[in-house]
């Protein structure tokens, strides 16, 4: 990657994330990906005492669903419980396919489970904290919601977050394609609408234009 891609692909990285300060909460929902990263970050929120319940959301999505047999919740769940969160702590939710279902199914787990969180921490890859926020607000308004993430510079994340089936290239064109969806969902009425500078959408078609376009939506 050159010193211009870089510079446009970290504009897109700042303008994911929402740099939101941690406070104490009723349940941590770990919306769950490919990247086990989020599952430790979860589980840290719960050990420092930021919540007293860990929900963890995913199935298989359309990543994830190549990769793997076993939900994202259960593999999650594992991580967590072998860092020290108690199981009886733990609520899984291993149907959702995206962020919509993830968030809709974890209202009806914590409807049949008679509880009622009114604030939540929401946990998040880095470049999906923006996304994630707009979501929760659209499908959930009346709750309070605290978004975080791996705390690592980009650089930090691509070299962990990459792998033989995942390249630190796809990651970044997974980035691109959060962004197209920021827009996009917006208008479809999945999300509430977030502003977009015009110099980070600028950044957006510049990476578009040098083929960081394999996630995209089709128009």
């Amino acid at each position: 990657m050159d010193g211009r891609i870089r510079a446009l692909v970290e504009k897109l990285w700042d303008y994911h994330h929402l740099n939101h300060h941690v406070s104490h909460a009723d349940a941590i929902l770990v919306l769950c990906s490919h990247d086990k990263i989020v599952a430790n970050r979860g589980a840290e929120l719960f050990l420092e005492g930021w919540a007293p319940l860990l929900v963890f959301a995913g199935g298989l999505g359309s990543i994830t669903s190549r990769l793997w047999r076993e939900p994202e919740a259960d593999q999650f769940a594992r991580i967590a419980i072998a860092m020290g969160v108690p199981e009886e702590r733990i609520l899984i939710e291993n149907s959702s396919t995206n962020t919509g279902e993830n968030i809709l199914f974890t209202k009806q787990l914590l409807l049949q489970r008679r509880l009622d969180p009114q604030k939540f921490i929401v946990v998040q890859k880095p470049y999906m904290e923006r996304r994630s926020y707009a979501t929760f607000k659209k499908l959930w308004p009346e709750k309070d919601v605290i978004v975080a993430s791996p705390r690592m510079s980009l650089d930090e994340y691509l070299s962990a977050g990459s792998h033989d089936a995942l390249s630190s290239d796809d990651v970044i064109s997974i980035m691109v394609g959060d962004l197209q969806r920021i827009r996009l969902y917006a208008e479809k009425g999945f999300q509430i609408h977030q502003d977009i500078p015009d110099d980070v959408w600028q950044a957006y078609e510049e990476l578009v234009g040098a083929g960081y376009d394999t996630h995209l939506l089709s128009a």
